[in-house]
């Protein structure tokens, strides 16, 4: 409406041709997208069959998952978010009923993905309520993934599988660095360093083993569990094994600047500094990385929302962290200009578009050809996490 005020003015003589709109505030933006979610997310609950989660959109609706999914915590976990920025009464009963939905995923199924499931989901119901209630279930999930702990690699196992072609024996992806953040909480709520013990070890070998001398990480690597060498280096949803697959590059900036908040170990602020500098080099021009950093075909490649995403959100909280004055400054340049990028009609979904999710052109794992330039939850959920924390919400 403003836009069509001030041309009608411009055209009609009453402005002077210099004027310009105003640009938008990051406050009004922010407003902006929240009002936004608030009404998608409870169009996402309305088309949701009972004891499902939103995964992506296909055909224009919603495709559903269950709660073992490794996604399922970020629809609950948005809905946390949207509750803190507005709270609405009504988008906190829907967060806790999607998050108490999320308690089965704890008998039914094991996985490293235990905190993107119940960190986002439980975690952040504690966070914000303050409600203990919530306790129990977390603390169950963060035992369940310790217990993926080998001492000998000095890592938690990701994946129980191999792919077609390979013969993984231990295989750790560098998401694994995402759900340090489970562990770091259950030793803050029991007193219990083993814990934290933990994700340090974790952190501190993949900094040896997962890192190229540019700053870029490799996806996966396979440890042999008996020796705690590294057997392979490679990807699995990355364009090459040698490639920096993008969204793989902004979980590792978001771990090591969540571990270094969580420890104080001033190697992992180094880690994360020296990976911030290698995208701040290799970002595009609007912020937003194409799918793969090394992808063939650039700039006709698919870019990637989700990746940028993760990477604002980080780039928001180094900013605050570090020392290196110029560091921050370019950090918090960069965030800024992902938001307002991904804040776009280029990315961000009108009300009743987009079966519910706030943003467009996210892949998920595109070699496979799955989920390739579509809506995805872990988009929407570290966008709204970004903005929380550029206005000091969160």
């Amino acid at each position: 409406m403003k836009r069509l005020v001030s041309l009608i003015l411009l055209l009609t003589g009453v402005l002077p041709l210099s004027a310009k709109p105003a640009r938008e505030s990051m406050e009004e933006l922010t407003s902006r997208v929240f009002a936004l979610a608030e009404s998608q997310y409870a169009a996402i609950d309305a088309a949701l069959p009972e004891g499902t989660f939103p995964k992506s959109v296909s055909k224009d609706a919603v495709t559903t998952e269950e709660a073992t999914a490794w996604t399922a915590g970020f629809y609950p976990g948005s809905l946390w978010y949207i509750y803190l920025y507005g709270k609405d009464g009504r988008i906190r009963s829907l967060a806790e009923k999607y998050t108490r939905a999320m308690e089965p995923a704890t008998r039914s199924h094991i996985s490293h993905d235990l905190g993107f499931q119940f960190n986002c989901s439980y975690g952040n119901a504690l966070r914000i309520t303050g409600d203990p209630g919530w306790q129990p279930v977390l603390l169950e999930a963060a035992r369940l993934l310790a217990g993926r702990f080998n001492p000998v690699t000095g890592v938690t196992r990701s994946w129980n599988f191999s792919p077609k072609g390979k013969t993984w024996l231990f295989p750790v992806i560098i998401d694994n660095m995402m759900n340090l953040e489970l562990l770091t909480e259950a030793a803050r709520l029991t007193g219990d360093d083993s814990f934290r013990d933990i994700a340090v070890s974790h952190a501190r070998t993949t900094i040896r083993n997962h890192f190229r001398e540019d700053g870029t990480c490799f996806h996966v690597v396979d440890y042999d569990p008996e020796t705690g060498s590294v057997r392979w280096r490679g990807t699995h949803q990355g364009y090459a094994d040698g490639s920096a697959w993008a969204r793989g590059q902004g979980w590792a900036l978001y771990g090591y600047t969540m571990m270094y908040e969580k420890t104080g170990e001033a190697a992992f602020l180094a880690q994360a500094e020296t990976v911030a500098r290698m995208l701040l080099e290799r970002l595009p021009g609007d912020g937003i990385p194409y799918w793969d950093f090394d992808a063939p075909e650039i700039p006709d490649e698919h870019r990637d929302a989700s990746a940028a995403a993760v990477m604002c959100s980080a780039f928001v909280r180094l900013a605050s962290l570090t020392s290196d004055r110029k560091l921050s400054r370019q950090c918090s340049a960069m965030a800024e200009k992902q938001i307002r990028t991904l804040a776009s009609p280029l990315y961000l979904a009108c009300v009743g578009e987009n079966a519910g999710f706030l943003l467009y052109h996210s892949v998920g794992n595109l070699p496979k050809k799955s989920q390739v330039d579509v809506p995805l939850p872990y988009a929407d959920y570290y966008f709204l996490e970004a903005l929380l924390r550029w206005n000091k919400i969160l």
